[in-house]
């Protein structure tokens, strides 16, 4: 065998053993990044390495340092692992190497995303004429609806972001609930756009439609004005209510984004869609399908109903590019070179099937109710949001007992639960959003939270 062929065998060999071990090892590292820089040795050999040896270094210099975030028994974050189907096509977007930019030149890209895109659309009940920006994460789809909505909202007022920027333009409102995830402020910094304004949300982080109109009748009259609503609360997973809200952004002409980084797939199951009704009337939603769908990283939509308004304002020409008239994937997303992030997509919903893609979000749910009523069951505990979706945050008396509990369970190994604050207060909060955890992931994590509680008590 050539030593390609062998590198690409050992890289299998390696990666079969670490997700056969994901039903049993510990969570968190072993290792230390120091460890890992000893074993990986920091000077560059001045000579050649075989690639088998160097991929063998790798993975058993790195192994003992790597997270089990595809572990059925990670709640840390919300953070799917990789469905077999996504994963594996994901592993063929490397072997094929296409830079998934112009339509002409990857045509099998190209099919591919479109098809992805429209079953994406029917699933979530979005306008189907809408394009999806196939970009790297919930960041970059926030970054890249806002700037849509940017050019949009100045436009309307005779400004051309596009040829004049932001020197001189009018000032753009940016309107958000008061407990937007952090991302948001992040994509309009990079925008230019400052800081938002927040406004009034309830115990659950629900914006308040109130609220809302109130702040949208303070401001200047023709003022270009954005609204971000959410969907998916990244503590309690609270949805926004969408059509008081909407309806008071639609009687001051804002533009309406949603970020919906996990919580989008609510729409997709029978059991939640209610959760995201109204929400089709918005101008764009931004998800992760790198989150509630189990595709591996990086794979963010960006999802904007005006195609001509998204190619607005990402698109761009070079002469020695080779463009297609309709359009091409480069129009929708910040990045001209980019992996072809639809394949694992298309593969996650064509191994899964519209029934599949519900009865995921439906498993998150039932495994997060289980926590709750797990949890609510310890002694001292408390759950402190209404769990409606995947999330579920829980208190165990004091903010230093509760610390002390999320240190202890961290220490166990047996389960990841993130250590955080809301309302005021410490929290351990639990993200479910893997297709692989199980009852029995769930029954194992809450017996080592039992065992963590009752050593912290």
């Amino acid at each position: 065998m050539n030593d390609r062929q062998i590198a690409l065998d050992q890289a299998a060999r390696h990666a079969s053993r670490w997700l056969d071990s994901l039903a049993t090892r510990p969570v968190p590292p072993r290792a230390s990044v120091a460890e890992v820089v000893k074993e990986l040795g920091t000077e560059l050999p001045a000579g050649r390495t075989p690639a088998a040896e160097v991929i063998d270094l790798l993975a058993s210099a790195c192994e003992p340092g790597l997270t089990a975030m595809p572990s059925g028994r990670f709640f840390g974050m919300v953070i799917g692992g990789g469905h077999p189907a996504a994963l594996a096509a994901d592993w063929l977007v490397s072997a094929w190497d296409q830079n998934a930019a112009l339509r002409l030149v990857t045509p099998a890209a190209a099919a591919v995303e479109d098809i992805a895109s429209a079953w994406l659309l029917d699933l979530l009940g979005l306008p189907a004429d809408s394009a999806v920006g196939f970009c790297t994460g919930a960041t970059m789809s926030n970054f890249t609806c806002l700037a849509a909505a940017r050019g949009a909202v100045l436009h309307r007022v005779g400004w051309d972001v596009a040829e004049g920027g932001l020197s001189g333009a009018p000032r753009v409102r940016v309107l958000v609930g008061a407990e937007r995830h952090d991302t948001v402020d992040l994509a309009l910094r990079y925008l230019g756009l400052g800081a938002p304004e927040p406004v009034a949300a309830d115990d659950q982080g629900r914006i308040d439609p109130g609220a809302l109109a109130h702040a949208l009748e303070r401001g200047p009259a023709g003022t270009p004005t954005i609204v971000v609503l959410q969907a998916g609360n990244v503590h309690s997973g609270a949805f926004d209510p969408f059509p008081a809200a909407i309806a008071a952004a639609r009687q001051h002409g804002a533009w309406v984004h949603i970020d919906g980084a996990f919580g989008l797939f609510a729409a997709a199951s029978p059991q939640t869609r209610h959760l995201t009704a109204g929400y089709e009337q918005a101008d764009s939603w931004t998800t992760d399908a790198h989150k509630t769908l189990n595709v591996p990283y990086d794979c963010g939509l960006a999802i904007v109903a005006d195609r001509a308004v998204l190619r607005a304002a990402m698109g761009m020409h070079g002469d020695y590019f080779i463009h297609d008239a309709a359009g091409d994937p480069l129009d929708s997303v910040p990045e001209v070179s980019r992996r072809a992030r639809a394949f694992p997509v298309w593969a996650v919903l064509r191994a899964l099937g519209r029934d599949g893609v519900a009865a995921l979000v439906e498993g998150y749910c039932r495994h997060a109710t289980a926590f709750a009523d797990g949890i609510a069951a310890i002694d001292g505990a408390r759950i402190e949001n209404d769990v409606v979706f995947s999330q579920v945050c829980a208190t165990f008396g004091s903010d230093q007992r509760t610390a002390d509990v999320a240190a202890r369970l961290m220490a166990d190994g047996t389960a990841w639960m993130t250590g955080s604050r809301w309302r005021g207060q410490a929290v351990l909060r639990i993200s479910v959003s893997n297709w692989s955890t199980t009852d029995d992931d769930v029954a194992r994590s809450l017996a080592a939270l039992r065992q963590a509680a009752g050593a912290a008590r």
